[in-house]
């Protein structure tokens, strides 16, 4: 399951996937591209592959081959690809014109969606957001937040006392986040089945192009209702909050827009999290030991394991708007540049063995989250999750196990967000 052929349907529109489709680009495979343009969206088990690390020691900033004429780069250093996030002038992430001038199509437009939108319309829009993601906002979300993972644990004890084992990505890491989305959005309790069940079909590429987009579209309808049940009835959620206090600043399509993106931005990615953490701790059981017996160590061990796994491999592609140089690379106007998330958190530049989790290291720096004003908004709702899934999982099975040989486990081949298709584990 990987949300890249998800994300390249929404951008270009039911009508210009399928066009691509029939001249034989084929975006379920991205088999139409060569090799070394999907290194940065293959993963070697938990690790970016190794092509990765020797292009990051020769060059910081490389030639990335791509479709359609479009000269592009792959920055995969953590000083370079700081300095390109950070860099609002000179940049765009805003994919509109350069569609229709490389592919011959127009692009479909995203009302609401912060990663593919530019300044004045990005800070517009996350003006109104911010303020709904500061820790005080979202610390109202603290009790649910921790009833809900106790009530996946509950699940997951029946479930393993039921069959022997239990797969750890369907009863405890896809269900936490959706569900914490839901009370942040103010989903209605009754609709909450169905809007997991939307939340999930999205991103199951295995579904075919017509289940994701019928997926993607169900989705954005019930956001659209929620948004205009909202203006009649304001909840206390995100979306009750934005109409109250922005409500003749933001249109219905905006808000459902922007619904979308936290509900794409803080699912599956969280998801991944969960289950791919747990994996690693699984792997060390004095690790597991000591995340379960020590509060202190927490904040550490979230901020190691999300600078280790970068589950977001890339970060959203930005084309140069005028030229430039960076790192001494000259860039022209109209180059593609790509981020390597996990290239550049693993770069040895940082300090010693960046390859190896360790929880104890000095360096703390990331960019699992990005960086500049395309930062993801929801970093610390999604830590917040973390914190209180990772104790709460190995203090209630300390004896939890995987229940297969780790060579059996799947792992996704070609994938903007990675993680692991099942994690089966016994608790005793």
């Amino acid at each position: 399951m990987s949300n890249l052929r998800s994300n390249i349907m929404a951008w270009l529109g039911r009508k210009y996937f399928s066009r691509l489709q029939k001249n034989g680009f084929d975006l379920s495979k991205m088999s139409f591209l060569p090799d070394a343009t999907l290194a940065p969206l293959r993963r070697d088990g938990l690790d970016p592959v190794a092509d990765l690390a020797r292009t990051r020691t020769k060059e910081p900033i490389s030639r990335l081959p791509l479709p359609f004429g479009i000269k592009g780069w792959l920055v995969t250093g953590y000083d370079e690809t700081k300095a390109v996030l950070g860099r609002t002038s000179g940049f765009s992430s805003d994919f509109t014109n350069l569609a229709e001038k490389n592919i011959g199509i127009a692009a479909q437009q995203n009302p609401g969606g912060l990663g593919f939108s530019d300044p004045p319309t990005h800070t517009r829009l996350r003006r109104l957001l911010t303020p709904e993601f500061t820790m005080r906002r979202l610390s109202r979300l603290t009790p649910r937040i921790h009833s809900i993972v106790e009530e996946r644990l509950d699940d997951m004890a029946a479930t393993a006392a039921r069959d022997g084992s239990v797969d750890l990505v369907q009863a405890f890491a896809l269900p936490i986040p959706s569900l914490v989305i839901c009370e942040l959005l103010g989903v209605p309790y009754e609709d909450r089945a169905d809007f997991q069940q939307l939340s999930m079909a999205r991103f199951d590429l295995f579904g075919g192009a017509d289940a994701s987009f019928g997926a993607i579209s169900d989705s954005l309808s019930y956001l659209l209702d929620i948004v205009k049940k909202q203006r009649e009835t304001p909840g206390d959620g995100l979306l009750g909050m934005l109409v109250k206090e922005h409500g003749d600043e933001i249109g219905d399509q905006e808000l459902a827009g922007l619904a979308d993106g936290v509900l794409t931005g803080g699912f599956e990615t969280t998801a991944s999290m969960l289950a791919l953490g747990t994996l690693v701790l699984l792997r060390s059981p004095e690790r597991f030991a000591e995340i379960r017996d020590n509060d202190d160590v927490v904040d550490r061990f979230v901020e190691e394991l999300l600078r280790y796994l970068t589950v977001v491999q890339v970060a959203f592609p930005r084309f140069a708007k005028e030229d430039m140089e960076i790192a001494g690379t000259k860039i022209s106007s109209g180059d593609l540049v790509l981020c390597s998330l996990s290239g550049a958190n693993r770069d040895e530049r940082l300090g010693p063995d960046m390859e190896r989790f360790d929880p104890h290291r000095q360096t703390s720096s990331h960019l699992a989250f990005g960086h500049g004003i395309h930062r993801c908004i929801g970093a610390e709702l999604a830590k917040m999750e973390l914190r209180a899934a990772y104790p709460a999982l190995v203090r209630r099975f300390p004896e939890m196990r995987l229940a297969v040989p780790p060579e059996q486990l799947s792992f996704r081949k070609l994938s903007i967000v990675y993680g692991v298709d099942a994690l089966p584990v016994t608790l005793k």
